[in-house]
């Protein structure tokens, strides 16, 4: 066993124990600054106290995980500073025999170097703090073993050197940080230690008598005394929520979440989150600051806002997922009727211009010769192309508005932000679509723009939207004939979309009527359905196919980011918290087979 080594710690401290492990840098998420840690196996350790040596065991069953997740990351147990904190546990997990932890780095510049000696794998070893709370001592095969029956992880600490250089992922036997005190066997000794500890703790002159009168070791009164610190903080008076749902953090962030947006979208919130509807944002961010074990008492508005958003992650992502929602109901509801309807959506790996292949009918089958030669046959083909780009706007929640519990705003910008979003995607669907005084896009197939006379699908003057133009627009897409240029491909018109001039035309066009005679009957009733997109301010009107058999345009998302995009920081220029969102978006036209258009009269 590796020699303990020597350090000072304070009275309050002395119960703080140690053992190492191993980060796996494999588990490195670059985009998230999280890397994944063996932080406990549970194995058993040999030690020694003033009585001999031992056998220490962690039971897991009795260890506290309240409160592990915000417990900080330090560099190499160094505790003088706030600069010693190089990051935050955010999740942990159990593996068989293993506690797993995951942890975010931080990305403040004197963090960067340790960051990167773990990214590289040069910082491999993990060293946890750890306190116990409940000894139960016992014998097997006369060796004295003591069982941690009820133990907590404090910290965890960044360290050059793991216990087992050869491990994979995590260490079997690890090294005990311990403070040896000179001439501490001495019973004179013992009982001075014993007095000075209930001293730090706040204990009475008869309980450390008590103490002495029960034959306590040093270690055994540290861990008595840290139980009297404790059972006074659990009795003094706090005013907190209890949720009645799991236990789970992250499960109860989701509910505080749904709770917040009910009150701030004016809906009933959920069974799960009605035990939160009441909270402000005051008291949202002093339970997840507690949460994460940090004291809230004493604390004035500002202080509880700026702990919320630096010691832990949960109190920016609940403000973060409030806007979100926000932010998709206002975008759903904005949708255009070309993109929702009449466009075909895709997603996009990168910012490079994606190329459509387009492939022609092989034709027609031929007669097989009586030698049994089967001729061959090739197929045309055309490309058409188009990329993305990013859009994207910020805005601010006030630092006035997070302590005045003030959604109003909140709402409003994020409400805003989604309709900008749609309105971003449909204008520009809209500019694509009517290029060219509505000629439409230049065709990779042929040179042409999307309406175009060769194409057979533009009226050769504008007329009047009636029964007879119409039924001139459905003949010319039923005689559409595939790539080869020969090949019939029967385009069944769906859609007739027209401006808010001709909506009321377009629906005494389209009504059922119940004719007295045959020659009164309206061949459309029932066949077309009618889109109106207000951007057209003419009386230009178009017929389109099904975008499902026919498409003729197109829009992407990247593929890891389909949709506007919302992310939160602390803000810099302004006192709050700032918005961000972005929306990485493209369009093209794909095929012109797909639409007819009459420029109106």
């Amino acid at each position: 066993m590796p020699k303990a080594r020597k350090r000072e710690v304070s009275p309050e401290s002395q119960d703080a124990m140690t053992r190492r492990a191993v980060i796996s840098p494999e588990s490195f998420d670059e985009a998230a600054l999280t890397v994944e840690a063996t932080i406990s196996t549970f194995s058993d350790v040999q030690r020694r106290d003033p009585r001999g040596a031992y056998v220490e065991r962690l039971d897991p069953a009795g260890l506290d995980t309240s409160r592990l997740i915000g417990a900080p990351v330090l560099d190499g147990h160094r505790q003088a500073s706030a600069r010693d904190t190089i990051g935050v546990v955010t999740a942990f997990r159990t593996e068989g025999n293993a506690l797993i932890a995951t942890i975010r780095l931080l990305q403040s510049d004197d963090v960067k170097p340790i960051v990167e000696r773990i990214r590289q794998g040069v910082i491999r070893g993990v060293s946890v703090g750890y306190r116990v709370q409940r000894w139960l001592d016992s014998l097997e095969n006369k060796v004295r073993v003591r069982t941690a029956a009820a133990w907590s992880i404090f910290e965890v600490s960044a360290v050059p050197v793991p216990a087992d250089p050869g491990a994979t992922f995590r260490s079997e036997t690890m090294e005990d940080e311990v403070i040896e005190t000179p001439n501490e066997e001495t019973p004179a000794a013992t009982r001075a230690a014993i007095r000075t500890i209930a001293r730090a703790a706040g204990m009475t002159a008869e309980q450390a008598d008590d103490m002495i009168d029960r034959d306590l070791s040093v270690t055994e009164a540290r861990a008595e005394a840290f139980e009297a610190m404790q059972a006074r903080t659990r009795n003094t008076p706090r005013i907190r929520v209890v949720s009645p749902l799991s236990e789970d953090p992250a499960m109860i962030r989701t509910r505080r979440e749904e709770a917040l947006y009910a009150r701030v979208s004016g809906t009933p919130p959920t069974d799960e989150a009605r035990p939160f509807i009441g909270d402000t944002l005051r008291d949202h961010a002093r339970a997840l600051v507690e949460a994460a074990g940090i004291s809230t008492r004493g604390m004035d508005p500002d202080a509880l806002f700026r702990a919320a958003m630096h010691t832990t992650s949960d109190f920016p992502q609940l403000l973060t997922g409030v806007g979100r929602r926000t932010l998709m109901a206002a975008y759903h509801v904005a949708g255009s009727p070309l993109k929702t309807v009449l466009a075909r959506q895709t997603t996009l790996p990168d910012f490079r211009a994606a190329s459509k292949l387009k492939l022609s009918d092989i034709g027609l089958l031929e007669k097989v010769s009586e030698s049994g030669e089967i001729k061959s046959t090739t197929r045309g083909e055309a490309t058409e192309s188009y990329a993305l780009d990013t859009y994207g706007t910020i805005f601010a929640l006030s630092r006035k508005a997070l302590i005045n519990d003030d959604l109003g705003a909140f709402r409003d910008w994020g409400a805003t932000a989604g309709r900008m979003a749609a309105e971003t995607e449909n204008n520009l669907l809209f500019a694509l679509f009517r290029q060219s005084s509505g000629a439409g896009p230049v065709m990779g197939e042929d040179n042409k723009r999307l309406f175009h006379a060769d194409h057979g699908n533009l009226a050769g003057s504008g007329t009047a939207l009636d029964e007879t133009n119409l039924s001139a627009a459905r003949l010319a897409m039923r005689g559409m004939k595939a790539l080869d240029g020969k090949t019939p491909i029967n385009a069944a018109p769906k859609y007739l979309v027209v401006g808010p001039q001709l909506e009321t035309s377009a629906e005494k066009l389209l009504a059922a009527i119940y004719a007295a005679t045959v020659a009164t009957a309206n061949p459309f009733t029932g066949k077309l359905e009618l889109l109106v997109e207000p951007r057209i301010t003419d009386k230009s009107w178009y017929v389109f196919a099904d975008p499902a058999v026919l498409p003729v345009l197109e829009y992407a998302y990247l593929s890891s980011a389909q949709g506007p995009q919302m992310a939160s920081r602390e803000g810099w220029d302004v006192l709050g918290q700032e918005f961000r969102v972005v929306l990485d978006f493209g369009c093209g036209a794909t095929d012109f087979r797909g639409a007819y258009r009459n420029p109106g009269l």
